[in-house]
């Protein structure tokens, strides 16, 4: 059976990517599994460079095909922030969800209705060394709340009210968040083009 290396230790994404790889005929392993890989300084200025960076870094040093996603939040009102800032954004490396969420709470406070458009992007990159095999962009559109709603997902989850189904991402059942949601779109990219990969071939 083929290996594919997840390049995170974030117990939360590897729960979700993990859920989305699902009844995948490929063993999963991740970087909790390879603690001497060193990280990746994550200083593109876009989501498929930082994305490109940990696929690429982590592949180097395990020889495996590895997966490397990179996802934020872009407000409309405040010029795309925090983008590629997102797991930062409230003071640097170390900042919490908790204390990620309020700073654009704060930051959205005096922002009419009809100006809180938001989106999440999620960019995911497949590397085999020093190649990168595969690559994919991928949104979903909503509209952020003045207050956070729900106890489910991670990050901007609770803040994050998707129209068609009238709920937070926090409040909505995983199996269903993961057909409409960024990472949700961009896994599925990435099981189709696995499907036909052939390691080495």
């Amino acid at each position: 059976m083929n290996t594919l290396l997840i390049a995170t230790r974030n117990q939360k994404k590897q729960k979700e990517l993990e859920e989305l790889l699902a009844g995948f005929d490929w063993r999963v392993v991740t970087l909790r599994e390879y603690s001497d890989c060193p990280e990746t300084v994550e200083d593109a200025d876009t989501f498929i460079g930082n994305a490109v960076k940990k696929a690429m870094d982590a592949s180097r040093h395990t020889g495996l095909l590895t997966l490397a996603d990179d996802s934020g939040l872009e407000v409309d009102a405040l010029d795309g922030r925090p983008g590629v800032y997102s797991a930062r954004y409230a003071r640097g490396e170390g900042s919490t969800d908790e204390e990620n969420l309020r700073k654009v709470l704060e930051e959205m406070e005096s922002v009419p209705e009809s100006d809180r458009g938001a989106h999440f992007v999620c960019a995911a990159a497949l590397a085999m060394g020093e190649e990168v095999v595969f690559t994919t962009q991928q949104r979903v559109s909503g509209v952020l709340l003045h207050k956070p709603v729900g106890k489910g997902g991670f990050g901007y989850d609770p803040i994050f009210y998707y129209p068609p189904f009238g709920r937070t991402f926090a409040e909505i059942p995983s199996e269903k968040k993961h057909v409409v949601s960024h990472r949700g779109q961009a896994l599925q990219e990435v099981k189709s083009f696995l499907e036909t990969f052939q390691p080495g071939g």
